[in-house]
């Protein structure tokens, strides 16, 4: 009796363990089997995306020849080559203007400043002449005689002509020479002999001359034989 109640208690018991034991099995291999295609589900999807993806990539064609990309590349760089040369040529171009402004006021400043001397100089040359003139006056005024009075005048007309000829002014010569209309101008004309005829036989005013530049030409007397008939300026 107490055989069996044992006998059926162990019974009862390996009943329940193998009975929790297959549900738990049962349990598990189903929750595997979910996860497992749940899994595989989800991998292959990713897989084909990221293939897909990947497959596009690598099999997209390109749309230019590479000779073409070569060209363009070098056209690029022969474009960038020419716009730094062009870039340095307007650096070169703004420094001469910069030096030749430069340049052309200092020369100017130069000029000027020669101009100024020059002018200075003649200005100086011709002081003693008003000296000369206020001693001339003076004299007269005091009673002097004519010869100091002439002697006067001669040195103020000396110390003149000089002041002209230091500053590069020479008078012409006149009378005895050959008229030329180039150098004088025929103010009367004066009946002489044959072989006077056409030369300057008086003069009123001095002609100057600044090395080839004529200032003022001579006026003169130009002589006229009746017997050879008008010559020279006197024609």
């Amino acid at each position: 009796m107490v055989f069996r109640r044992e006998k059926k208690r162990k019974q009862m018991q390996e009943n329940k363990v193998s009975e929790e034991m297959g549900d738990d099995a049962t349990t598990h291999a189903s929750s595997a089997e979910e996860i497992r295609v749940t899994d595989r589900r989800r991998i292959n999807l990713d897989g084909e995306a990221q293939s897909a993806d990947t497959g596009a990539q690598d099999e997209a064609p390109s749309l230019k020849p590479r000779y073409v990309e070569e060209l363009e590349a070098r056209t690029r760089a022969a474009e960038q080559k020419v716009a730094d040369v062009q870039s340095r040529f307007e650096q070169l171009r703004a420094q001469m203007q910069r030096e030749t402004d430069e340049t052309r006021q200092r020369l100017n400043r130069a000029a000027d400043e020669r101009a100024r001397r020059e002018k200075a100089d003649f200005i100086s040359a011709l002081l003693p002449v008003a000296d000369n003139l206020q001693r001339a006056i003076q004299a007269a005024e005091q009673g002097g005689s004519l010869d100091s009075l002439l002697d006067g005048v001669r040195g103020t007309l000396n110390n003149f002509e000089s002041a002209l000829i230091t500053s590069g002014v020479e008078p012409l010569e006149a009378i005895g020479q050959q008229f030329d209309p180039e150098q004088h101008e025929a103010v009367d004309t004066i009946e002489v002999e044959p072989e006077r005829d056409g030369l300057v036989t008086a003069e009123y005013s001095r002609g100057y001359k600044m090395g080839d530049r004529l200032i003022r030409p001579a006026r003169v007397q130009v002589g006229r034989s009746q017997g050879e008939g008008a010559k020279g300026a006197a024609e």
